[in-house]
């Protein structure tokens, strides 16, 4: 059974906010990578479901408990969690969406292999929280991952940035960045959008930020009472499918890649715009413009390492959680 808000805001330390705000930290480095999700950061770290019922809570009923008083309004939207969580995140895309950027142009397979190696883990260790396999659940689990593996497979669209565009499109990608498996950022690469946003969260370009906030907000106030909704009422299930979801998103995580087309973004920057995967033995025989990274060496011990610390590291987190069942 869960705790509820209150029971779990008067047991926190500031410890325990910290590690809150770690994860969040986590979660924002997660969210600025096409291909990774923040919800899966959330959910192998024990936060997710909390989370979801903090973001369903942002709804009428909230506000009017703020007119009769702040901290009965405080209390159900679960704003120390909030608080402590938004804070890691924004740090964390602030700080680290340079560096992302960096690494995905100079080290493109280790990265990817990195975070192929945390997806997996995630899709293992969330699984076993599945109580019993039955028909439904396996059935939602390969609707899950059929949906994935479909939006990894769409060609990204080339449509002009405008002020519309832009709000539906933060509307959109923040459904996925909260759903374990959908990419957020990679949402954004199919919508054409992906280097406008991050290169604005670098600059910041409030003008393209606020309407993509504005966006956001919407998205996550209204898809976040569905996702609630499902958890509460048929938990294994929507589980299930969302450790389909995982699965099917590894095809996007796969390290060595073929870039059969490029774009560049307002600054005039290279920037794969598709791709397929192939074997690392393959990799060193592709020609030099279709190579995602700077060197035809496809790093396989320096991948497979970095593939197995990220496995590790899911693991210790996960046996970190409290939660933990």
């Amino acid at each position: 059974m869960h705790r509820t808000a209150q029971t779990r805001g008067r047991s926190r330390t500031w410890r325990a906010y910290l590690g809150i705000g770690l994860r969040g930290a986590a979660m924002g480095a997660a969210d600025v990578v096409p291909g990774v999700s923040g919800g899966t950061i959330a959910m192998i770290s024990g936060i997710y479901e909390e989370l979801i019922d903090a973001l369903a809570a942002l709804g009428p009923a909230a506000l009017d408990l703020f007119r009769s008083g702040f901290r009965a309004f405080w209390v159900r939207i679960h704003g120390d969690f909030l608080l402590a969580l938004v804070l890691g995140i924004g740090l964390s895309i602030l700080s680290l969406s340079r560096l992302l950027l960096w690494l995905l142009a100079t080290q493109p397979i280790l990265l990817w292999s990195f975070f192929f190696g945390l997806v997996l883990a995630s899709a293992h260790l969330i699984g076993r929280r599945i109580g019993g396999w039955s028909w439904e659940k396996i059935l939602a689990l390969l609707l899950g991952a059929l949906v994935a593996y479909g939006i990894s497979r769409s060609t990204p669209l080339a449509l002009e940035p405008s002020p519309l565009f832009l709000f539906l499109g933060g509307s959109i990608a923040i459904c996925a960045m909260i759903l374990p498996g959908i990419s957020g950022s990679f949402l954004l690469v199919l919508l054409g959008l992906y280097p406008t946003v991050l290169s604005a969260v670098s600059e910041l370009r409030f003008s393209v930020l606020l309407l993509f906030g504005a966006g956001a907000l919407l998205g996550l106030l209204s898809f976040s009472r569905v996702l609630a909704w499902l958890l509460h009422r048929y938990h294994d299930c929507t589980v299930a499918a969302l450790v389909g979801v995982m699965l099917g998103s590894l095809h996007r995580v796969w390290p060595w890649k073929q870039v059969l087309a490029w774009t560049r973004n307002h600054r005039g920057e290279q920037l794969p715009l598709l791709t397929q995967n192939r074997w690392p033995w393959d990799y060193s025989t592709l020609p030099a413009d279709q190579l995602l990274g700077t060197s035809p060496d496809p790093q396989l011990w320096p991948a497979l390492g970095l593939a197995a610390l990220g496995i590790v590291l899911i693991f210790l987190l996960e046996r970190g959680n409290p939660t933990r069942r």
